[in-house]
């Protein structure tokens, strides 16, 4: 062919509106239950010269973007960091080789100094998003923003103003759209494999210590001082769908609620903390002593010293001394352990999403749903089915965290800004601020118990 068709022209073109096969190459993936390795990012030319960039939070996704730097100098230099947290801020120049002077206590200290690298990384707290990045864009540096953008709607309609008004760069870590598994659902549905795209059904299984750890115990337990949980935790999932379905979503309603981890459904015997004695931690999957102290999980919070013979201790007096050792049914916690939105599309297509803290099991599940063909894959592998021939085809791949994107992500994001273009990325502030309003909207159908339109 010697021009791009449009799906509906390629499925004429073939046949398929008349129940003809379609049988279309998956490059880079395996069949026949072979595996594939991620794309290395080291393929990737580097620019003429690193990227600079200042760190804003130096814990878990501080330090999963940071290491790209580090296994990537020629690509991205990390020149200085801020946290208020000394021993995450001295790991963090030890590992970048940052100086003493570009060592900062808070995001504020870093803006008093006239502009002095490229780009901003902004890993802070949900709540401490917003803040850091109007400052960043006010004095000319190009950004790689966390998600959730910002905590409310304004706020993040008020970033989106400010980078199209500053023409900074402003990258959304949605890095689903990075992995090659959502990559390659996506190409099924626009090459017109599955047919016409008629319905999609997608499940986040938080998993239940997960949900403990992060949304009970954890920085995200209370929505108001954070953000909802569907946009703290499954802002991936909305903009994952409006991405592979590609149009607008025009109507959305949600159901949901905090039904377990609230104190009418704490044990008798259960005590405020986990190590006071509480007489059925032994028998409580939630038990802070099992989940940090005996099973050691998650410990990654406590910022434990290099020492392992020290670890034990630390852990027993962190959970003395923080919500990490709280009885789960004794917080203040008020997010929904059960999340459920159906969602309408301009072209026709409709998308239900559940998001489900009760599960034994972590990895998203997506079903696809189209005239000729369906898929069913769980982020590892999927399935595609031919409805024509009944031909079953099995793909897998390797993966890494957040299915290979996390690196991919930011490999776009240094190449967009060394060239100073934001048509190269995939995850842009334009993009991102509307499946934010997809969620913002979802909360408002919850509370209200009404259908909402979606307002962009």
């Amino acid at each position: 062919m010697g021009k791009e068709l449009s799906r509906r022209d390629l499925l004429k073109t073939l046949g398929l509106a008349t129940g003809g096969l379609l049988t279309l190459p998956l490059h880079g993936f395996a069949e026949n239950n072979l595996r594939i390795h991620i794309p290395n990012a080291a393929l990737n030319p580097a620019p003429d010269k690193p990227v600079t960039a200042i760190t804003l939070g130096a814990g878990n996704r501080g330090n999963v973007y940071g290491e790209y730097a580090a296994k990537f100098p020629d690509h991205l230099k990390i020149i200085g960091v801020a946290d208020p947290n000394k021993i995450r801020n001295q790991r963090y120049c030890q590992r970048h080789t940052i100086p003493t002077e570009n060592s900062f206590v808070t995001w504020e200290d870093v803006f008093e100094r006239p502009k002095f690298a490229d780009a901003i990384v902004i890993t802070t707290p949900d709540n401490l998003h917003y803040g850091p990045c109007m400052k960043a864009l006010a004095m000319g540096y190009d950004i790689l923003l966390e998600k959730p953008i910002a905590p409310t709607e304004k706020e993040c309609r008020d970033i989106l103003a400010l980078a199209k008004k500053t023409n900074r760069i402003v990258a959304v870590c949605h890095v689903l759209r990075y992995s090659p598994y959502f990559v390659k659902l996506r190409e099924f549905i626009q090459n017109g494999s599955i047919g016409e795209l008629i319905s999609v059904q997608h499940l986040e299984p938080i998993q239940h210590i997960h949900m403990s750890h992060s949304y009970v115990r954890g920085n995200w337990h209370n929505s108001k001082e954070t953000t909802p949980i569907i946009l703290a935790k499954s802002c991936h999932d909305l903009d994952i769908l409006r991405w592979m379905i590609g149009s607008s979503c025009e109507k959305i309603t949600a159901f949901g609620n905090l039904k377990w981890f609230k104190k009418e459904n704490k044990p008798s015997g259960a005590t405020p903390r986990c190590i006071d004695g509480c007489a059925i931690e032994k028998e409580c999957p939630y038990s802070a002593l099992k989940i940090y102290y005996r099973d050691r999980q998650r410990t990654y919070v406590f910022d434990l010293p290099d020492d392992t013979n020290q670890h034990g201790a630390v852990i027993l007096d962190r959970l003395k001394t923080t919500n990490y050792g709280r009885c789960v049914y004794d917080m203040e916690n008020d997010q929904p352990d059960h999340y459920t939105t159906n969602l309408q599309f301009s072209n026709g297509v409709t998308a239900a999403f559940s998001m489900e803290a009760f599960t034994s099991y972590e990895g998203r599940r997506t079903r696809i749903m189209g005239s000729h063909g369906d898929i069913v894959g769980d982020m590892t592998q999927f399935t595609y089915t031919n409805f024509l021939t009944g031909e079953k085809t099995d793909w897998k791949l390797s993966s890494d965290a957040h299915g290979g994107g996390d690196w991919n992500l930011v490999s776009d994001w240094v190449k967009a800004v060394s060239q100073q273009n934001s048509n190269l990325l995939s995850s842009s502030i334009d993009v991102s601020v509307e499946s934010h309003i997809i969620g913002f909207t979802a909360e408002k159908s919850r509370l209200s118990g009404k259908v909402k339109k979606i307002v962009v």
